[in-house]
């Protein structure tokens, strides 16, 4: 045989051991632990979301599903970790939209490409919850933009680059207020703060304020999501109370690394959306105030670049950046 042709027939033989190694490692997954990486603190909704599955998934597939939770950097830390990983579906990303909605307009650079991550899963989506501490007499959001207006108020947030910080500056842009920004390193002390009075308040993700609520120690004064939450029904949208450009919701995300293969990213997604189907996963859903998407592929990716191009728009009208 020719050398030229012996070189092919390596090659070609070469090849096809690595996709039938591969195809063999996709049908075979998991072979081993599985991580998910939470880019947000314990105890928030990401994460609560996460355990839900992965107890449904460690009893389905008898390997471990760890959750591994990496919060900082407005969920960059946890992302970093997760676009620098095998590709072999064993290091997911369990996470918000911002990482690729909100983080590229606000920050100068980011520790890896957008492209270096992908979404399986749009999992669901919730509003937040506009509430604010007893102590500034706000009962209404008519009373809370009347003094915003005139003075400064400081708003929690989870973070730079988080919805809740998002949505101080659409306010302000919208309605003329002067809500400065505090951010905090998750969704739980950022509801903390406003109970504990060091700031006015804060628009946060709703099972977290909810309990405050309840407890009178957090004024409810609307929700962003386009219907009334089902976990606080008397509390009116932004929408009916005329303030439509302030609606805003937050997409719960599944990734994995950009160049995880695509067989194996349906097995992924197939798994994943099976556990979801479960009642039980869908009473947690209704818990957390959250409503089911379950969009994968094109689907997702369009769903992000919509938000993408919405949030940029009012990042760039705002002059938005990280504090």
């Amino acid at each position: 045989m020719y050398a030229p042709l012996r070189r092919a027939s390596v090659l070609i033989g070469l090849s096809l051991l690595v996709i039938s190694s591969a195809m063999a490692q996709n049908a075979a997954w998991p072979q081993k632990p599985v991580k998910f990486v939470n880019s947000w603190p314990a105890g928030g909704p990401s994460d609560i979301l996460a355990r839900a599955v992965g107890d449904v998934l460690q009893k389905q597939f008898n390997q471990p599903f760890v959750i591994d939770n990496k919060p900082g950097a407005a969920g960059m830390v946890g992302a970093d970790l997760v676009a620098k990983s095998a590709p072999d579906g064993h290091t997911l990303l369990w996470g918000i939209d911002t990482t690729h909605t909100i983080n590229p307009h606000i920050y100068k650079s980011m520790p890896f490409k957008e492209d270096d991550l992908k979404p399986l899963v749009i999992l669901s989506s919730s509003g937040l919850l506009l509430g604010v501490h007893p102590g500034t007499g706000f009962k209404s959001v008519k009373d809370l933009l009347q003094a915003a207006r005139l003075r400064n108020l400081n708003f929690s947030s989870g973070g730079n680059g988080s919805p809740g910080h998002l949505w101080v500056n659409m306010i302000n842009e919208s309605a003329g207020t002067r809500l400065i920004h505090i951010p905090y390193r998750g969704n739980s002390p950022a509801v903390m703060s406003v109970v504990s009075g060091e700031v006015d308040g804060g628009t946060l993700a709703t099972p977290g304020m909810l309990p405050q609520v309840k407890g009178g120690k957090i004024n409810a004064l609307a929700v962003t999501s386009r219907q009334r939450s089902p976990l606080a029904p008397e509390v009116p949208t932004v929408a009916e109370l005329g303030l439509r450009d302030l609606e805003s919701e937050v997409s719960y995300v599944v990734m994995v690394p950009g160049n995880t293969p695509e067989p194996l990213m349906q097995s992924l997604s197939q798994a994943i959306l099976g556990a979801m189907a479960r009642p039980e996963l869908q009473n947690r859903l209704k818990e957390l105030d959250m409503a089911y998407e379950g969009l994968t592929g094109s689907a997702a990716n369009k769903r992000l670049q919509q938000l993408s191009n919405r949030y940029g728009r009012i990042i760039r009208a705002t002059g938005m950046k990280v504090d």
